[in-house]
Formats: structure tokens, C-alpha cells, sequence
């Protein structure tokens, strides 16, 4: 069982082997390689899970299916289908903006599996609830519009949001980086997953987080507007609210140092 679960989501274990675990999750359109920049600053002092979800990166691309992973559920079960599986304890999860929702409801699942929970550049629900006041910064209107862009063309699409998504025009060579970390992904498995994304709701989810919580909040994010770090903050009973020089979406990819800086200063917050 051990090996199907780390060939389906191709788990790599990297680093200290007696240091305490932290697991990174990855985003839309991405895949580990993605955390590439951070490991670093982590690898000698923790044992390091990385991971690819069903349909990005090496992952078994033949277990994805539209019935398990259209909705969070599906991602949800495989990231503690991965902590079962290796029996990992004490988890620090370092969830990337849809990840950081399935951290939430990992989380709220087995509490008993994790320790802390860092939620990077996130949204509890990047869509507008207007029946309740919430603003996510997008319209389910817009959701639509883009969905339907993406089924229209991929590659023009990925070429379109890559540098809106990145931020940081001062550096094309990330914009390039993760356009072609969009157009690896099979457009079918794109569709599912920016849906799931976009769609996904974990607000009522928050208040069951039982673990110390880090919400790192970028500066200028288009996707996760500054309002919602203090939203998510307030939502969670034990969490701290740390907002990041960086711009973007991705502050581990364009401002590693700083990112991982601000994880490693939580996580040693009970040494001092």
C-alpha cells in the first residue's frame, strides 16, 4: 500500500530523517518542483514530504478520475492516504493556495496526524458568497468566464494568466516558468482542477482547526486579496497573520528566502 500511494502521488522524502516533518502541498497548475527554491532552507533540519497531486507533475496519471477528484474531497483523501501511509505524526502541512484548502479540511479531518498548519498565499473561497457578505474577489460570473477560456484555447490561456497570476513584471523568466508548468498539465486535468479551485468553499471548515495556524499573505496578490489573510486569521482559533514583502501568487517561487524565513521563524516561535 505503501509504495501504490507514494507511485500514485509520486512522494519523495527528503532531508533530515530525524527531524520533524513538514509536507508541501502544491497549487493549481504546478507541481513539487515548484517548491524547488525553499527545500534548502528545510532539509537540514526536517525530514521534508513533497508530492505531486493526481494528474500533475510524475504522479500516476492513469488514477485520476473527474469522480474522485472533482470535488476537494478526492485531494484531501490522497494527501492522508500519504500521512497514513508513511505514518507520519506531528505534521507541519505548507499548503499553496488550493492546497492550503485541503490542508484545512486535512486537518479538520485527522487532527492527530499534524502539528501546524502554514497557509500560503490562500483563500478559504476565492469565489464571492454574496448571501452571506463574503467577497473572494471573484464572481461566479468570472469563474464561468474563465473556465470557459480555458476549454477555448489552453495554451493561450495559460500564456494569458501566467503572468497575472505570478505578478512580479520585472521577472518574465517566471512568468515563463509557470506557463510551462501550466501547458504540462493535460487541459482536461486543468479544467477539473482550476474548477475545484475556484468553486471550493472551506470557510465553515476553519473554526474545526484545532493546530497553530501561520496565514502568509503576499502584498499584491490578485488572487488572494489582502483582506482575506485577516479574514482567514480571524476565522481560525489559533493562527497568526504574517503578510510578506513579496507580490504574487507564488512568494515561494519568487521570494523564497523570505517565504521560507517566515515559516522557519513560526515553526522555531516555542524555542525562543
Amino acid at each position: 500500500m505503501t509504495t501504490d500511494v507514494s507511485a500514485r502521488n509520486n512522494v519523495q522524502i527528503l532531508g533530515n530523517s530525524a527531524g520533524p516533518v513538514v509536507m508541501f502541498g502544491h497549487g493549481f497548475g504546478c507541481d513539487q518542483g515548484m517548491w524547488r527554491r525553499v527545500l534548502p532552507y528545510f532539509t537540514e533540519n526536517y525530514r521534508v514530504v513533497i508530492f505531486d497531486h493526481v494528474g500533475a507533475g510524475a504522479s500516476d496519471k492513469g488514477a485520476y478520475s473527474t469522480f474522485k477528484y472533482g470535488s476537494l474531497d478526492g485531494y484531501v483523501d490522497d494527501v492522508l492516504e500519504i500521512c497514513s501511509a508513511l505514518d507520519l505524526r506531528d505534521v507541519t502541512f505548507v499548503g499553496h493556495s488550493v492546497s492550503a484548502m485541503m490542508g484545512v479540511e486535512a486537518v479538520a479531518q485527522a487532527p492527530e496526524r499534524f502539528a501546524n498548519l502554514v497557509l500560503l498565499a490562500s483563500s478559504p473561497s476565492y469565489m464571492d458568497r454574496p448571501e452571506d457578505g463574503y467577497t473572494g474577489g471573484f464572481t461566479s460570473q468570472d469563474i464561468d468566464e474563465l473556465l470557459d477560456s480555458l476549454d477555448a484555447n489552453y495554451l493561450v490561456w495559460a500564456a494569458a494568466m501566467a503572468p497575472m497570476i505570478m505578478g512580479n513584471p520585472e521577472s518574465p523568466e517566471l512568468h515563463n516558468e509557470l506557463e510551462g508548468s501550466f501547458c504540462r498539465l493535460d487541459p482536461a486535468v486543468a479544467r477539473g482542477f482550476a474548477d475545484v479551485s475556484f468553486r471550493s468553499d472551506v470557510r465553515g471548515r476553519l473554526k474545526d482547526v484545532s493546530v497553530p495556524t501561520l496565514v502568509l499573505q503576499c502584498s499584491d496578490d490578485l488572487l488572494a486579496p489582502v483582506h482575506i489573510g485577516a479574514y482567514t486569521r480571524d476565522k481560525l482559533p489559533n493562527a497568526t497573520l504574517v503578510q510578506l514583502r513579496a507580490t504574487g501568487h507564488l512568494p515561494h517561487v519568487s521570494a523564497p528566502a523570505e517565504t521560507a524565513e517566515a515559516i522557519l521563524a513560526y515553526l522555531s516561535r516555542d524555542q525562543s
